[in-house]
């Protein structure tokens, strides 16, 4: 006479399998040293944004302008029926944006009373580095535009300035939007 398992009580004798299985299979070590980044381009220069730094990434929205705001502020969208200050970043450091629309993206950042789009030239996703290979800029560097955002550079295939939007969205030069 079989016993009617419990669907409950046939997990837990699936689980319990499972893991006598898995006690012969050789352990990994974990990977805690790790530092991911979302990436993206500005100009010629690639830059990464700490994860928990951009909220969400879009394409280019359709903009409604707004009068007496700097050039490099573009307009608000509407974004899920909440409106999205957008600014564009490479106006903002003085330069160009790519004429290339179909790449332009947009890094949402949400901090403390900040929500805005950075408009970029591109976006090229979940950059991983190691945190070894972390170096913070060197004191040539730290002047200039960005130089308030930027904190240091990981090395790969090519170098990756580490961009802070969070210290973007409390720059008082980021904040003074109107044109007086």
């Amino acid at each position: 006479m079989t016993e009617s398992l419990t669907a409950f009580e046939l997990l837990l004798q699936i689980d319990q399998r499972c893991r006598l299985l898995a006690a012969d299979l050789p352990s990994q070590p974990t990977r805690q040293d790790g530092w991911s980044g979302i990436g993206f381009r500005l100009g010629e220069h690639w830059y990464v944004a700490p994860m928990g730094e951009v909220s969400e990434i879009l394409h280019e929205p359709r903009l409604t302008h707004l009068p007496g705001v700097k050039p490099w502020v573009k307009g608000v969208a509407n974004l899920r029926g909440r409106l999205l200050p957008m600014m564009d970043l490479c106006g903002f450091f003085g330069h160009e944006l790519s004429p290339l629309r179909k790449q332009r993206r947009v890094l949402v950042v949400e901090h403390e009373d900040v929500f805005a789009g950075l408009l970029v030239d591109e976006v090229s996703g979940l950059q991983h580095f190691e945190q070894d290979n972390f170096e913070p800029l060197p004191v040539g560097e730290r002047q200039g535009a960005k130089a308030e955002f930027v904190h240091g550079h990981f090395r790969r295939e090519r170098d990756w300035r580490v961009f802070s939007p969070f210290a973007l969205a409390r720059s008082p030069g980021f904040m003074n939007v109107a044109v007086l």
